[in-house]
């Protein structure tokens, strides 16, 4: 007999893996509907009872809220890069530039809890930072190009990306349904003031680490923070 064969009174291995996976799944499905309806300060037990199981499963499954936004929001942020990734395509930069701020104020319009991610930082979920610094990277080029077109006001900086989405999810988050396509007009009027000649001379921007200060602020309890020190 080979020793390796499984015995036929030993339980099956596989569908309790396959099990697991089904519960990781329904799991995420459940916190994409209630983080893009109340965005990233929906409980982890709001979560639970949508998703049908107790609490103790999703800690299970996800032991921080950290990995099960990383998780629910992988596609979201690729899709993000994505549009970057676009945006830097167009032959005209100006044209890109603006494309890429509609398409990502629309995301974030679409879904609370995305809104809440591009103005969030999360320090301990990597696959999902290294996809937000290679957007960032990205829009880098695309600002410098849009410049050098002569159609973007020279004191543009890309930390200013960062006051757009957190304006914009501002507007997103008090308007909500009675209101839903408030953040058009607003991210509108932003555009309109991005273009050169500028009217007028703008205040200093933000300093990089304060910036990230306010990221990590915005964070929801059960979101890891870096140890005292640590800047992104």
């Amino acid at each position: 007999m080979n020793p390796r064969a499984q015995r036929s009174d030993e339980p099956a291995a596989q569908p309790l893996r396959s099990d697991a996976e089904r519960n990781r799944e329904r799991i995420i499905a459940a916190a994409r509907r209630v983080f893009a309806h109340d965005g990233l300060h929906a409980s982890m037990a709001s979560v639970a009872r949508e998703a049908g199981v107790g609490i103790a499963t999703i800690f299970r499954r996800f032991p921080t809220k950290e990995e099960l936004v990383a998780a629910v929001f992988a596609d979201r942020m690729d899709a993000y890069a994505d549009a970057v990734a676009v945006a830097l395509d167009d032959p005209d930069p100006w044209h890109g530039f603006v494309g890429y701020i509609e398409t990502a104020c629309a995301m974030q319009a679409a879904d609370y809890g995305f809104a809440d991610v591009l103005t969030t930082t999360f320090p301990t979920a990597k696959a999902m930072e290294d996809r937000r610094n290679e957007a960032y990277e990205g829009m880098v080029r695309l600002i410098s190009r849009a410049k050098a077109t002569g159609r973007l006001r020279a004191d543009f900086d890309p930390s200013d990306l960062v006051l757009i989405h957190m304006a914009n999810a501002g507007v997103v988050n008090a308007t909500g349904e009675a209101a839903p396509d408030a953040w058009r007009r607003v991210v509108a009027l932003m555009i309109q003031s991005l273009e050169a000649p500028a009217r007028g001379t703008l205040p200093p921007s933000p300093a990089h680490d304060a910036l990230y200060q306010a990221m990590l602020r915005n964070a929801p309890a059960g979101v890891a923070a870096p140890a005292p020190g640590k800047g992104g």
